[in-house]
């Protein structure tokens, strides 16, 4: 992991979806010489596709981006989390969300309360279980929301001799990168955070973190190989700018641009289900803003430019199939340009 605030080349991608989908995903991250690949809790669990992963490709990062913290505890995490870094050499990147109130709640049916305190400790605790393991002291973990004080030898694993996986969370507003700083080894950067939102909010939050902080950024990306595919990119990055900025979790990101207005519009439609008059309101410079737009050689230039100094390691987010030369050219681009 880098820790310079220097992208330095480093360029990830994602994997997930069926096994035939996961293993063509990975051979192209290969090929085309990703340093890593991330997998999301959306429909399919984010843990299983990174244990094929490891298996196709033993010189990968692999790492979720994210898994669900609080539709899960801390016990079934750290036991998940340690068999991935163990079976894949020490190579695994513990990602952790918090999600909204709405999904804990009605989705997974699980208490919601205090996101920022309840992840600190959540991480904590983590760290507290996998030292027991790692030391074979007692397990002695006490808190507000969580608590672990039995653990019995037949369930103690043998220590990892990849010592622990780190862990990043994902965060947006203050208080919870502040936690990130505290407690984790990095931060991963909501998908709709501009380069200012970054420098005047993000930046200034992470102080204090222990060495080896890593910022990871998966970036919206429209590029294509030509007018047309170009447009069709143009069109799904607009779509996916317009979801995001209709949650009102992520308001704060549109106000530091002054386009509050523009959040409260498109949170009304959502809520009519109006998705293509949400897609109309993302112009040209909104999409800009939150989005790396041009041909591949271009927008390669313009991750390594626009995020030097900012992030250590940019995902590729391309919500669109993008084929395998036009995302290695941006790739190439990426590395030559970060030199």
């Amino acid at each position: 992991m880098l820790v310079d605030g220097n992208i330095g080349g480093v360029v990830d991608g994602t994997a997930g979806g069926s096994v035939h989908e996961i293993d063509a995903q990975v051979a192209q991250a290969r090929r085309i010489g990703l340093d890593g690949v991330w997998t999301t809790e959306t429909s399919r669990d984010p843990f299983l596709p990174l244990l094929l992963a490891t298996q196709r490709a033993p010189e990968l990062t692999v790492g979720t981006a994210v898994a669900v913290a609080f539709a899960r505890n801390p016990m079934t995490v750290a036991v998940t989390a340690n068999d991935l870094h163990a079976m894949s050499g020490g190579r695994f990147v513990l990602g952790l969300g918090s999600q909204v109130s709405a999904h804990i709640t009605r989705r997974f049916s699980m208490p919601w309360s205090n996101p920022a305190a309840r992840m600190r400790e959540f991480v904590l605790a983590l760290r507290a279980i996998w030292s027991s393991w790692q030391t074979g002291e007692r397990l002695r973990f006490t808190g507000e929301y969580y608590s672990h004080t039995l653990m019995p030898p037949l369930f103690r694993p043998d220590p990892n001799p990849h010592g622990t996986p780190p862990v990043v969370l994902a965060a947006v507003g203050p208080r919870m990168t502040r936690v990130a700083a505290e407690v984790a080894d990095g931060l991963l950067v909501h998908s709709l955070t501009s380069e200012r939102y970054l420098r005047e909010v993000t930046r200034p939050q992470l102080t204090g973190h222990a060495p080896g902080f890593t910022v990871c950024y998966p970036g919206l990306v429209a590029t294509g190989a030509d007018e047309r595919t170009f447009a069709a990119a143009v069109a799904k990055v607009r779509e996916q700018i317009a979801f995001y900025a209709a949650t009102p979790a992520y308001r704060a990101v549109l106000d530091l641009h002054g386009w509050g207005d523009l959040h409260t519009e498109l949170h009304r439609l959502s809520r009519r289900g109006d998705w293509d008059t949400m897609t109309g309101l993302v112009d040209d410079t909104v999409l800009r803003t939150f989005a790396v737009v041009g041909e591949p050689a271009e927008a390669g230039a313009e991750i390594a430019g626009r995020y030097a100094g900012l992030v250590d390691r940019f995902t590729l987010y391309t919500p669109y199939p993008l084929d395998e030369p036009t995302r290695a050219a941006v790739v190439s681009s990426v590395r030559d340009k970060a030199g």
